[in-house]
């Protein structure tokens, strides 16, 4: 009787196991205290740049109601007054105070957030007082900390040099870029210390249960992080192989809301989805992304607006299929071994022209300019040359309406150990559809 006792407690001692391997830990095992966090993006960003930092902050014990983040039109920043989006910020802050019955929060700023963020904090004793740590990520240096506020200053190596911040807690990130200072495993092992005294007990994106995964974000206007208007979202599962829909209906259907935000859907992890942006008199707007492994509260659905938004300038044909890659990392074409390599149906598109370290892309805008069938694979095209982040790519891929064969999109990270990452849709012809997004995540587990 003892030794089946014994073997019970035995098998459910290794499930409870299993499970916190799974699923992280919860605020009631953790061994450090902790505060809701905000993070603020920068130019060209939004909350794409913490989707990942905020996995990892959820598999180290944070309650999702404790990360937030806080977007605005970085686009203008510079020239329209900042009070209106401190007032905004103000909001969201207390919001979060009285919601957690936290003291204070730990604020982190990214690029132009970091000169937001600066200039927020030394604005008021105030607004000072209510933020307990900040984390001042690859932006602007300074000689005294923002608001006397404890501050740690992360800098990418491949950046700016010489660069430092008086008072703070400086660390460079060897081999690192801008966008992946923000994002990378390595960052958070320092943001995570810094806020609670701690290292963390894994860099990882912990997988949940298949059941438990749970998605909801926002639909956003690209570049200036508005919703788009009288839109509606459909989420469908799809084939990994082809990208072709398993069934006819949506998993799900959600009327986004003046802000943008959408969901909670119910996903399976491990499945794909295709999720589908519908405005009346647009052109519908479809979004692939690789396997969703665990609970994401922060997937960005971003979009254009009617008229003059970036896809605009994508030249569109009944032969051709247009595509915007997008991965909050920067792509290397300059760096010899340590190169990204990004293959459209077994076609290398990153190079120096397009991707050297020094232009810090992010997102390629590949379509066939003047719809001739010629490929110029190393020269941006003209209509993205003087954007920051954003490269167009000419290159023809052929489309069809309806779609006739698929397309593969397959990258090959820098520090992967050869691992890939695939994405497969239907090669929409662009007349139909202007452009497809094609979301990889920044890291690989």
């Amino acid at each position: 009787m003892k030794s089946k006792i014994f073997k019970v407690l035995g098998i459910s001692i290794v499930v409870v196991l299993l499970l916190s391997m799974m699923t992280g830990f919860s605020k009631r095992d953790s061994t450090y205290d902790i505060r809701p966090i905000v993070f603020v993006h920068g130019f060209f960003g939004s909350a794409n740049q913490f989707e990942s930092q905020a996995m990892r902050f959820s598999s180290n014990g944070y309650p999702d109601n404790y990360l937030a983040a806080f977007e605005y039109d970085s686009s203008t920043a510079s020239i329209t007054p900042a009070e209106s989006r401190f007032t905004r910020l103000d909001a969201l802050i207390n919001q979060l105070l009285k919601e957690t019955g936290a003291d204070k929060i730990d604020l982190m700023g990214h690029s132009l957030g970091t000169t937001e963020m600066t200039n927020y904090l030394n604005s008021s004793p105030e607004r000072a007082r209510k933020v307990a740590h900040y984390v001042n990520i690859d932006g602007v240096a300074g000689k005294a900390l923002p608001g006397g506020v404890p501050t740690l200053a992360i800098w990418a190596e491949l950046g700016t040099p010489g660069r430092t911040f008086v008072g703070a807690e400086n660390v460079t990130l060897a081999g690192q870029s801008h966008v992946q200072a923000a994002t990378s495993p390595e960052a958070f092992a320092h943001m995570f210390k810094f806020f609670t005294g701690k290292e963390p007990k894994t860099t990882q994106i912990v997988a949940e249960p298949r059941g438990q995964v749970r998605l909801s974000g926002k639909a956003l206007i690209f570049p200036q992080n508005t919703a788009p208007e009288k839109a509606t979202l459909e989420i469908y599962k799809v084939n990994n192989k082809t990208g072709e829909r398993e069934k006819k209906k949506p998993e799900a259907v959600f009327t986004i809301a003046a802000d943008g935000s959408w969901g909670p859907f119910k996903a399976k992890g491990g499945d794909n989805y295709e999720f589908v942006i519908i405005r009346d008199g647009v052109a519908n707007h479809h979004l692939f992304f690789e396997k969703f492994i665990r609970s994401d509260h922060f997937v960005r659905l971003l979009t254009s607006p009617p008229e003059g938004g970036v896809t605009s300038s994508m030249d569109t044909s009944d032969h051709h299929t247009n595509l915007s890659i997008n991965r909050s990392k920067e792509f290397f074409g300059d760096q010899g071994a340590n190169n990204d390599i990004l293959k459209i149906n077994g076609t290398n598109i990153v190079n120096t022209g397009n991707s050297a370290a020094s232009l810090r892309t992010i997102n390629y805008f590949v379509y066939d300019e003047g719809a001739d069938k010629v490929n110029h694979l190393n020269v941006p095209t003209k209509a993205f040359a003087g954007l920051p982040f954003l490269k167009g790519v000419d290159m023809y891929i052929p489309g069809a309406t309806p779609p006739n064969s698929t397309v593969t999109v397959e990258l090959q990270s820098r520090g992967s150990n050869g691992k890939k990452q695939v994405i497969n849709l239907p090669n929409w012809a662009s007349s139909k559809l202007r452009s497809v997004t094609v979301q990889f995540k920044d890291y690989v587990q």
